[in-house]
């Protein structure tokens, strides 16, 4: 399943610090209900041990308690990441998400807007612990003329500063998909560059895929296993074509000519009217595969939104990159450490140069593979 996670969380005596040098009240604002959102986590927070034991605990939460310190333990041994303190203990948040993230892009235009936050650099998206602020903001600028997202986040990471709980809001998933989840926070512990938020999306998915099969095919569950490999065929295919729907946007956007200021009306008419076609072939392609699936529903909630730019983008971040990265670990012959490594020092490189030199790994890789 396709899924999405906000920014991670900040060191708060660096925002306590840093909220003395914001620059209006709504950065104040912003960091305030951070703040109080980390803290609810906090105080409602149990150890997952004492949940075990106690007489209290439903059946149900105490299965998915074991599975997730069984989780934690294999990311650790076989997937060389560090759990740490991390997942040790359980928050029940009586509500669907832990935050909401915004996301945002102009109208032709695939360039996503970023926020800068301290200790993280600049994000590609906007975090917050209450649905009606994340959408009062989103509201704000379409106002300004924006395409906006704003999709719910089930977990986080707070990239160590804190120990992450377990969360009511994804303690139910499937077992591959809890797997999935874990692994991929539990990545971006492992390696995080501040202000390059494709780049860590894609690390983190591509670990969190390869770890859940190679904790699935411990399970000898044959079933399990396929059901979780069509799965992942479905989600690269629903990833190819969003891909496609984006690089017919991406031409559209690039090769409109230049209008004089009393054709700029014209061109925007001319220019929405080629995005919604693109769009609606989209939804007809979805429709398409759906077919082919036997009528499985699982983007229907994804594609019943009204499809924009920043809504796209946020599948690009999470998986443009990952056919490298997957080149990277085959180069490495599935060996994991070596590709952490491999990957790591890419970290020295600025965001285009360490593009430009993951991209060319997976090109080599691939013709290597294919000789």
């Amino acid at each position: 399943m396709f899924a999405v996670a906000t920014p991670p969380l900040l060191h708060l005596g660096a925002i306590i610090a840093l909220m003395g040098l914001a620059c209006g009240c709504n950065t104040v604002g912003y960091y305030g209900q951070a703040i109080r959102g980390q803290h609810e986590l906090w105080t409602r927070q149990k150890s997952i041990a004492a949940l075990l034991e106690s007489p209290a605990t439903p059946a149900p939460l105490k299965e998915r308690l074991t599975l997730v310190l069984s989780l934690r333990e294999f990311a650790e041994k076989e997937l060389h990441l560090p759990a740490n303190g991390h997942y040790l203990r359980y928050a029940d948040l009586e509500r669907r998400f832990v935050v909401w993230n915004v996301y945002a892009a102009p109208e032709f235009s695939l360039t996503p807007k970023s926020w800068w936050y301290p200790v993280v650099g600049s994000l590609d998206y906007r975090g917050y612990f209450s649905e009606r602020k994340a959408r009062d903001y989103a509201a704000v600028l379409e106002r300004k003329g924006f395409d906006v997202y704003v999709g719910g986040v089930t977990a986080y990471s707070t990239l160590g500063w804190f120990h992450d709980p377990a969360l009511n809001t994804f303690i139910h998933e499937s077992d591959a998909d809890l797997a999935e989840l874990l692994f991929h926070e539990l990545a971006h512990q492992r390696l995080f560059l501040p202000g390059d938020t494709d780049f860590n999306e894609a690390f983190a998915t591509t670990v969190a895929e390869e770890g859940t099969r190679r904790w699935m095919e411990t399970r000898h569950d044959v079933a399990a296993l396929e059901k979780y490999r069509v799965q992942a065929r479905r989600t690269e295919q629903f990833v190819n074509l969003v891909t496609n729907a984006r690089q017919q946007l991406a031409l559209l956007y690039t090769n409109a000519p230049s209008a004089p200021s009393a054709d700029v009306m014209t061109q925007s008419v001319t220019l929405r009217t080629g995005k919604q076609k693109a769009l609606r072939e989209l939804r007809e392609g979805y429709e398409q595969l759906k077919a082919k699936w036997g009528g499985s529903t699982a983007y229907d909630e994804w594609f019943r939104r009204s499809l924009n730019n920043a809504q796209l983008n946020t599948v690009d971040t999470y998986h443009q990159l990952v056919p490298a990265f997957r080149g990277v670990l085959r180069e490495k012959a599935g060996n994991l450490e070596a590709f952490y490594l491999a990957i790591e020092s890419l970290r020295k490189l600025d965001k285009p140069a360490r593009r430009a030199r993951l991209t060319a790994l997976a090109i080599a890789t691939d013709q290597a593979a294919a000789e």
